[in-house]
């Protein structure tokens, strides 16, 4: 990876500045406690006894004999569990959309491998899976349906008696006049690719642990989750309980990237357990169980068409996208989280009046889909890109140029279906990737290695990053609903200044940019500045963290806050410096007449009046300095491109990963460092998504890749050092000028490497139409193209 020296020394402004993150001192002291590392006195285990079929009826479940192991404190079914909490049910606010209950254990029938039936609660986890292994589940096994296509076909069987055709929506969009650009078009362009399943596999599974308190009637829920507020406010209501009897508390989180930014039945399970036994309960997921029943991903089938005139100017895209999207709809995304992400950034940043798709959300029999970085965007990015780089080949173009012919301008801009770009760096982006690769010379020695026998292939994959996720932003994806966050600040009465936010930091090194933004607002240091998250009694509600949203909606409501208590601090030193508020800056901790800087006093000290000065604040001014406020942000898009270069071993199908350039722009930045990582992670699933992750099924509806195994994706050994470079273009729409970003990497880099491979194989002709590419497609794609 490519390393910037950190910033040692006080920078003039935090924003902007390479600070080292405030929060590793205590995971490099070995001092992280994540779920599995908490215990209560008296705590119980849980342990699940899960489906081996994907289509089943429930004959009989008998659990006399869990139950009369010692050790075993009870054994629960779906029937005692229905009479004590509510199913989930998955919807949304459009007319499209069908709801979709899933009960919090299987009473009638099983719907995929893994699909939990009973739950035992023992006194260590050993004695949980023993008892477990002692529930006899009597199984009337039906067929299963494994191809979303075959699942919308006429006479299938249905998964859900309420979900005719066992799609769970079909959505449409027609700009009006595509059919006519087709038409029109000299030439016509098609390609269906089918997107891998993938898993989000944190390093850290999921994982729950309740305590309930019979004197307060107050329970509290950890959780390894991305939303501790969102996750009190949908599970209140299936505990049947009110959210002020509720704490949801996410301690420190090893990974989710998405896949825990769902509720899952887990969550309601083990707090009503532990209400209904009055002890704390604790449920930690194994991998067998998380690839096999938490949440796949991007799996999507999907038919694109581009026409194009023969100078290459490209006309209209229509797509027709298939979500295979498992046997329930992700609560509360739904089963649209990919298939609908992927249909409405079809456009992408390219300059297409006319645009039309269809989208289907399909139940199969296997685990249900969920969110995963960079949802439905990465899959449907890689199906156009690649045609894009088909197109450049049969029409003799080069494919870079082929994009900047077709590429919009740099000023905000409205596609067609109405999502709102805050203008970006969208061909200077592109143009400085080539220069960082030199392109041309690339192109030299790409032909003289083919003289050679050696296949080296460049891919180019530019992007648009839909970030944010406030309310405009999760409408024109196609989700209607309100979206904000809230942020608190508080200069305490010694001067330091505490941050409370409903986002959730598990990585993403908030305790430090958001901080920088705090302290630049406020005056002070960033070490006098604490932020605090991830537990509902001591942080302001929000929505969490996920989209890439936290630098913008957080940081918006930190600088509203911020703002609100820097005035009034403003207003506290000129009473006290005999001097207009407007006349005072804040800087490093001191508050100074501009201009005449011996004339100051330490922010500590007009804290102290602030809080107990009497009648040396202000008239009319609160003895208090602290401020609440909301951001809900207007849409904004960050850009930028990932470039791959790559050798293809034309005798074993080896793909060598030798150079990945990726270009970024969010923005305002608030810490390089930080940005460089998420790239730098992002960039390193995307790879995982083009050469080795995929979740196999047999025709009957068995899990292959249920082991890490099996479920390959890439180490720091597969993974080669990722050059980044940086373009600012602040957004005009936001505050801070801040653009979400985080999932460009793992958008982009699938694109990048899947056309850096076609490109390699061009003497083979070779037309990639699914991911990942392993040695054997190679071969495959080589065989086809010798003969």
């Amino acid at each position: 990876m490519t390393v910037t020296e950190p910033l040692t020394v006080r920078p003039p402004q935090y924003v902007g500045a390479r600070v080292l993150r405030v929060e590793d001192n205590k995971y490099l002291m070995g001092r992280g406690r994540y779920l599995d590392d908490l215990a209560l006195p008296g705590m119980l285990q849980a342990a699940f006894v899960r489906s081996p079929h994907a289509h089943a009826r429930i004959a009989s479940i008998d659990i006399s004999a869990a139950k009369a192991l010692k050790g075993v404190v009870e054994v629960l079914t779906g029937a005692e569990l229905a009479k004590m909490g509510t199913p989930l049910v998955a919807d949304l606010q459009r007319e499209e959309v069908l709801p979709v209950g899933k009960e919090l254990l299987a009473t009638d029938k099983v719907r995929h491998v893994g699909e939990a039936v009973a739950i035992v609660i023992a006194e260590s986890r050993y004695l949980a899976e023993d008892g477990a292994q002692l529930v006899s589940v009597e199984y009337e096994p039906l067929p299963a349906l494994v191809d979303p296509e075959q699942a919308l076909s006429h006479g299938a069987v249905l998964l859900h008696d309420d979900v005719p055709g066992n799609n769970v929506a079909h959505i449409e969009f027609d700009s009006g006049g595509v059919e006519e650009a087709f038409a029109k078009a000299d030439r016509v362009f098609t390609k269906r690719f089918h997107a891998g399943r993938q898993h989000a596999a944190p390093l850290e599974t999921r994982g729950v642990m309740a305590d309930y308190n019979p004197g307060t009637g107050h329970l509290t829920i950890w959780s390894s989750t991305q939303l501790p507020h969102f996750l009190r406010t949908l599970i209140a209501p299936h505990l049947q309980m009110s959210e002020r009897h509720l704490t949801v508390i996410a301690p420190d989180v090893g990974g989710g990237f998405g896949l825990k930014c769902h509720v899952f039945v887990e969550e309601a399970i083990i707090p009503l357990v532990a209400k209904r036994l009055r002890r704390p309960v604790k449920w930690v997921e194994d991998r067998v169980e998380n690839l096999a029943a938490s949440g796949h991903a991007k799996e999507i089938v999907m038919d694109i068409d581009i026409a194009v005139t023969n100078d290459g100017r490209f006309l209209a895209f229509r797509g027709r996208y298939i979500g295979d999207c498992g046997a329930y709809s992700g609560y509360p995304w739904t089963a649209l989280i990919d298939p609908l992400a992927a249909a409405n950034l079809l456009p992408s940043l390219y300059d297409v009046r006319e645009m039309s798709f269809q989208v289907d959300a399909v139940l199969t029999n296997k685990c249900q889909t969920t969110a995963y970085r960079g949802p439905g965007m990465a899959p449907g990015h890689l199906a156009r890109e690649t045609l894009i780089d088909d197109i450049a080949h049969e029409l003799g173009m080069d494919p870079v140029e082929l994009r900047i012919k077709n590429c919009i301008g740099p000023e905000p801009y409205v596609t067609v279906n109405n999502m709102r770009f805050d203008g970006g760096s969208y061909v200077e982006s592109i143009r400085k990737a080539q220069e960082l690769v030199d392109y041309d010379r690339f192109r030299e020695a790409q032909a003289a290695a083919r003289a050679e026998g050696r296949y080296l292939g460049i891919g180019f994959s530019p992007f648009v990053e839909a970030g944010t996720w406030g309310s405009e932003g999760a409408k024109a994806l196609g989700f209607p609903a309100e979206f904000y966050d809230t942020a608190s600040v508080t200069v305490e009465p010694d001067g330091t200044v505490t941050v409370t936010t409903g986002t959730f930091n598990h990585g993403q090194g908030h305790h430090t940019s958001l901080a920088q933004l705090a302290a630049d607002r406020l005056g002070v240091r960033i070490e006098n500045v604490r932020v605090v998250d991830g537990d509902t009694s001591k942080a302001v509600w929000g929505a969490g963290t996920y989209a890439s949203r936290s630098a913008v909606v957080a940081g918006g409501s930190i600088l509203y806050a911020a703002t609100e208590v820097r005035n009034k601090l403003l207003a506290l030193a000129g009473s006290l410096l005999e001097a207009s508020p407007d006349d005072i800056e804040l800087y490093d901790g001191q508050a100074s007449i501009k201009g005449v800087p011996e004339k100051s006093l330490p922010i500590a000290q007009l804290a102290g009046v602030g809080y107990f000065g009497g009648a040396l604040r202000p008239e009319g001014q609160e003895p208090t300095l602290s401020a609440t406020r909301y951001y809900d942000p207007p849409q904004t898009y960050s850009n930028g491109v990932v470039v791959a270069i790559v050798e293809v071993d034309a005798e074993t199908g080896r793909v060598d990963l030798q150079r990945v350039v990726a270009v970024e722009d969010c923005g305002t930045m608030l810490n390089p460092l930080i940005v460089e990582g998420q790239v730098h992670g992002a960039v390193a699933q995307g790879i995982g998504a083009a050469l080795y992750e995929s979740l196999e099924y047999d025709e009957s509806g068995q899990l292959l890749s249920g082991t890490l195994m099996d479920f390959l994706y890439p180490s720091s050994t597969e993974v080669p050092t990722i050059e980044v470079s940086h373009i600012v273009t602040p957004s005009p729409v936001t505050e801070g000028g801040m653009k979400g970003m985080a999932e460009g990497g793992t958008i982009a880099a699938p694109a990048a490497v899947i056309n850096a491979i076609a490109d390699a194989l061009t003497p083979f002709g070779a037309v990639i139409r699914h991911a990942p590419v392993r040695p054997a497609d190679v071969l495959a794609l080589i065989e086809a193209g010798r003969a």
